[in-house]
């Protein structure tokens, strides 16, 4: 029995081998359970695995292809056109097995460790960014129920907590409460900051990501992101590719000859195109105070089209640019941009 090809169907207790030969016959259907995976898959012959893009993916993608074997991750997205009826494991493994060999399918890059640590890091303090800004609108919604209002801002908002906490006619279950959310809000902005040190250390020793933090809305966060979750610039034909990855581009609904254009696509690394729109926007609120070509760009399309628009079409130009300086690997030089 020579195997040429394995759908593998990843979970975290079971996991379901489908297998074909060079004919397509199916000589493998059988499950795994964790512990019996190192063992089997050491002791088989080197062939192409396919496994879905899920938890757990880059892990065994690079444990198996420690063993000789051809690892490609794809998208979950690009498999269910091959599913053929039903939901199972066997049928999830067989349509990997079929849709790893197409050849027009798209693979996801297998990560590092250490790309998989900075991206654990960015994760971890979006998560705690949400936490803060939580604890941070409740703390606001119960000062504006005894009458103290605070202006936008995390240090506006911690004076007014801190005089109402001083305030000795609110009641003390009041103040129990201003104080659990001051002391959470200082203790997550604390963590925060400790997550942003470890991002900036990194960034220093990464080239890739001190060369995109030059581009005018892409900082220190944005740059990290990019630098560990692109492995391979050159798997992008064009930078429009590119920012057609990150869901930046707008949907095409055509037909009978008549072609339209919708919203962005919204597919793709969701955490990536949020820090491109916040940066594109950054750079479009600074715009009149610092022009540079690209605040003229901005400005232009400004007159034309709304904020929100503009700001994703500059997010979509600061992508086609990180790609430019990833594939080209020189520093970012400011130039005109054609509207």
């Amino acid at each position: 029995m020579h195997i040429k090809t394995i759908g593998l169907d990843l979970a975290k207790s079971v996991f379901q081998a489908h297998g074909i030969d060079e004919a397509g016959d199916a000589v493998l259907v059988k499950k795994l359970h964790r512990k019996q995976m190192i063992p089997f898959f050491s002791k088989l012959p080197p062939c192409l695995i396919g496994v879905e893009a899920c938890a757990t993916a880059h892990h065994w993608a690079r444990t198996l292809s420690a063993m000789g074997h051809d690892v490609r991750i794809m998208p979950p997205s690009y498999v269910k056109g091959y599913v053929k009826r039903g939901k199972s494991d066997a049928i999830d493994a067989e349509a990997i097995c079929e849709a790893v060999g197409r050849p027009t399918m798209r693979f996801v890059p297998m990560k590092t460790v250490e790309q998989q640590s900075i991206l654990m890091a960015h994760r971890t303090r979006a998560l705690i960014v949400r936490q803060r800004t939580m604890a941070a609108n409740a703390l606001r919604a119960h000062l504006a129920e005894f009458g103290l209002v605070a202006n936008p801002g995390i240090a506006n908002l911690v004076k007014v907590a801190d005089k109402a906490f001083a305030d000795a006619t609110l009641p003390p279950y009041a103040h129990r409460a201003l104080e659990i959310l001051i002391r959470r809000m200082a203790e997550l902005t604390d963590e925060i900051c400790a997550l942003d040190q470890e991002l900036k250390a990194w960034h220093a020793s990464n080239e890739a990501s001190r060369r995109l933090a030059a581009i005018p809305g892409i900082g220190v966060i944005t740059a990290t992101a990019i630098a560990a979750t692109v492995t391979d610039p050159d798997q992008f034909s064009s930078g429009r590719q590119f920012a057609a990855w990150l869901g930046l581009t707008p949907k095409q609904h055509s037909t009978g000859g008549k072609t339209r254009l919708g919203g962005i696509s919204k597919q793709g690394d969701r955490y990536l195109r949020r820090l491109l729109v916040v940066g594109a926007t950054a750079v479009m609120r600074h715009a009149k105070r610092n022009p540079t070509p690209m605040t003229d760009w901005v400005n232009n399309l400004l007159e034309k089209k709304p904020f929100r628009l503009v700001s994703v079409a500059l997010a979509n130009k600061l992508a086609r640019i990180a790609w430019a300086v990833l594939t080209r690997g020189e520093t970012y030089r400011p130039y005109g941009l054609a509207a």
